[in-house]
């Protein structure tokens, strides 16, 4: 059998698409040694990140041609069984659609994303969702989203398969890791690490001004706050928030760190907070609790979901709980250590190969031919 996977995220900087699709390729690599995989790429650089015995095809990085045109005609030429993507399909595409739909906040929460971004979400998401033969989704809040914004979508097309970390992800020397960190990016004070994309649903604006609170309020602490994840369009305010926070000289943006930079910083913080607004997963929560850090994550979405007890919760809207929350990790090491030791045993719940199986599995059922219809044989005297 040949499978097609759309990897146009790899070597783009996408963050969690960026992530998935690298992980899935390589998690299929482990699980399928008998199956062809073809990934289609937009950059030079991602063949990479590919596994070498898959096929590598170079699409468009143009997405109104990747999607119009050019990745439905390397498909026609390819001819795989199926054609796996992330959120949108390509027009007209000639075989079945496998759709990874990791959350549907453009639907719930339209604010957090610009106007018109928003508006090219919910058409080509939903034309995408109707003629899926299969949907992926990471969490059963993100399943029951879905279900909710689509109601005439047939349950049984809706499959949870939960994400991974990279397999590099793992507790390391913390002296290693604060000398790395030291070296790489100025950070000599214990520092607070959140992780994202600078833009408006991971909620660093808030995060800011719980940070800001919990420094005046525990003068001891000595903490900076490390804000890793490159600038988007929403940049400038939450830059502008960290100046106006009375702590600026205290609050770090690294902008986009590698994989094995994050691996290091993960493991040279103190504890890792993450207070978006909205999740479908959040894969930044078990990279952290990989890495054997504690975290401190909203109560909202699927992240209670993803971390099960292994975190502290508190309301991303309330300042003074996130602060809260924070400043109770940071002292008290007994409950520090224990939440690190949960989130270690929680995070070895998740691989690739145990998502790249159960995807190889959707694969299999969505490629499968329909049943032929036997018509009832007429005699020739009667036709």
């Amino acid at each position: 059998m040949r499978y097609a996977v759309d990897a146009h995220a790899v070597g783009r900087c996408q963050s969690g698409n960026e992530a998935y699709a690298r992980g899935l390729l390589n998690g299929l690599a482990g699980v399928d040694r008998e199956s062809e995989y073809i990934a289609y790429v937009s950059v030079e650089r991602a063949a990479a990140w590919v596994p070498r015995r898959f096929q590598v095809r170079r699409v468009s990085s143009n997405p109104f041609l990747r999607l119009g045109f050019d990745l439905a005609r390397q498909v026609r030429r390819d001819r795989p069984a199926l054609l796996h993507v992330q959120y949108t399909a390509p027009l007209a595409c000639p075989v079945p659609v496998v759709a990874s739909v990791h959350d549907v906040s453009f639907l719930e929460h339209p604010e957090f994303f610009p106007r018109l971004r928003a508006w090219q979400l919910r058409a080509t998401v939903q034309r995408t969702v109707q003629a899926a033969t299969r949907i992926l989704t990471g969490s059963e809040f993100s399943r029951a989203s879905i279900l909710r914004a689509y109601p005439r979508l047939d349950a049984d097309r809706v499959a949870v398969v939960p994400n991974a970390a990279w397999g590099g992800f793992r507790p390391i020397s913390r002296s290693q890791a604060a000398a790395r960190a030291a070296g790489r990016h100025g950070l000599r004070k214990p520092f607070v690490l959140s992780v994202g994309d600078l833009q408006p649903r991971k909620n660093h604006i808030g995060l800011i001004a719980a940070f800001a609170r919990m420094v005046h309020a525990y003068p001891q602490f000595t903490h900076e706050l490390v804000l890793a994840g490159k600038d988007t369009w929403f940049a400038p305010r939450i830059r502008e928030a960290a100046r106006a926070s009375g702590c600026s000289e205290r609050i770090r943006f690294p902008g986009f760190v590698s994989d094995d930079d994050l691996l290091h910083l993960y493991n040279a913080c103190d504890i890792f907070a993450f207070p978006s607004f909205y999740e479908g997963f959040g894969l930044p929560l078990v990279e952290a609790m990989a890495c054997g850090r504690a975290v401190a994550c909203s109560n909202t979405s699927a992240m209670p979901e993803v971390v099960d007890g292994a975190a502290l919760l508190f309301d991303p809207r309330s300042a003074d709980d996130t602060a809260r929350t924070m400043a109770e990790l940071l002292l008290d090491a007994e409950l520090r250590a224990r939440m690190e030791r949960l989130g270690l045993q929680r995070a070895a719940c998740y691989s690739w190969q145990k998502t790249a199986a159960a995807t190889l599995a959707v694969y299999r059922q969505a490629a499968r031919p329909a049943p032929r219809v036997l018509r009832r044989a007429v005699p020739l005297s009667r036709r």
